[in-house]
């Protein structure tokens, strides 16, 4: 059954976000649409990333839209002089290859290609970010990964690879370096797992939806809005001061991947 989401604030919680300048990558896709929704709930001046969406993250309504391709150091760099004094960072921008290929028969491109577009385009957006926490001497990243860096995916090594790193050694590098320059500033990270998105949606028909929801104690897939209300908790110095360099998975109470069909 397929949950339905209405995009409010979280009413009785004050997130203390009102005010704040968030700027959320991959705003034209699932995951990072449904982020800035949940922001701008909040009262927050949102500032919308998209590489090749444009129409979708204008349609968003946020305080600005701005373009940029994450792979790039001198865009990235535009991309940050451009958006102005920020307080939160949701880094959400990625892509899954949908092609099942296994290592044996990966290509070097792909590989390079989806590391770069993930683990390389989540590092310049980090960078970004914390050049400009040291210089205020506060704000709060958020990255987004995947289930696959916590338990793979086999045929996706190279996606897998990229948020493992992403989850792991950035991370809990990031959140200890970030406070050497701004003490009380925090770094986390949501790891979803199966989401409806314009990313996976064709991958996701019904025997998929079988097989993949054969692990999940929660028997479903999450929606974009599930991982987004997760960003907006841990991007929250209110409710999440005293947490940094912490994982939240958002799948279902997923315990694996499934490996073989029967």
């Amino acid at each position: 059954m397929t949950k339905t989401f209405t995009p409010v604030a979280f009413h009785a919680v004050d997130t203390g976000l009102s005010g704040k300048r968030v700027l959320v990558t991959g705003a034209s896709g699932g995951i990072g649409g449904a982020c800035a929704r949940a922001f701008m709930a909040e009262g927050c001046e949102v500032v919308a990333h998209y590489h090749r969406g444009r129409e979708r993250a204008e349609a968003l309504g946020a305080t600005v839209v701005l373009g940029a391709d994450l792979r790039v150091e001198e865009e990235v760099e535009r991309l940050f002089s451009e958006a102005g004094e920020l307080d939160v960072c949701a880094a959400v921008a990625g892509i899954w290859p949908s092609e099942d290929v296994p290592v044996w028969e990966l290509p070097l491109a792909r590989w390079e290609e989806t590391l770069r577009a993930n683990l390389t385009a989540s590092f310049l957006t980090a960078r970004g970010f914390l050049r400009g926490v040291a210089s205020r001497g506060h704000g709060s990243l958020v990255l987004v990964g995947s289930t696959a860096g916590l338990v793979g995916e086999a045929g996706h090594a190279d996606y897998a690879a990229a948020k493992s790193a992403i989850l792991q050694g950035l991370l809990l590098s990031l959140k200890n370096e970030v406070v050497r320059v701004a003490p009380g500033a925090r770094v986390n990270a949501v790891a979803p797992g199966w989401t409806e998105s314009p990313m996976t949606r064709e991958s996701l028909d019904d025997e998929t939806l079988a097989r993949v929801t054969r692990t999940m104690a929660l028997k479903e897939v999450a929606q974009p809005e599930d991982v987004a209300r997760q960003v907006v908790v841990l991007a929250s110095d209110e409710l999440s001061g005293h947490v940094t360099g912490q994982v939240v998975t958002v799948a279902g109470g997923m315990e694996g991947r499934v490996i073989h069909e029967n």
